[in-house]
């Protein structure tokens, strides 16, 4: 994800024609699961010798929300902190009725500003 990020903003700087990047503020959803200190890393060694590097990474994070189609519960998952949630698709309860779910937020990898220098 940290690759695809940086990538991501190195070609908009281009298409600006910057010479630096001094802030890239990104929101990430709690259900990507991506650790915020690990992407932090990795952002890190991927700017090395790149105009990226140095900059400032800021990370919002959104919490997951849910709608049941069951007993029509929409609002926050309660996660645990439990190893099922690290697997590709875990099967999502409804914390009212136990239902399997429907993810409408907290998915999301979004950068959303970036602050570059002429």
């Amino acid at each position: 994800m940290a690759s695809q990020i940086v990538e991501s903003v190195l070609k908009e700087a281009k298409k600006h024609e910057a010479n630096k990047v001094t802030e890239v503020h990104l929101i990430i959803g709690e259900l990507t699961f991506l650790n915020p200190d690990q992407l932090r890393f990795s952002f890190n060694v991927l700017a090395k010798d790149t105009i990226l590097e140095g900059s400032k990474l800021y990370i919002k994070n959104r919490r997951g929300s849910v709608k049941c189609p069951n007993c029509s519960y929409e609002g926050v998952l309660k996660l645990k902190d439990d190893l099922v949630y690290h697997v590709p698709a875990p099967m999502l309860r409804c914390p009212e009725c136990e239902s399997v779910v429907e993810i409408i937020g907290g998915r999301e990898c979004t950068i959303k500003r970036v602050k570059m220098i002429a």
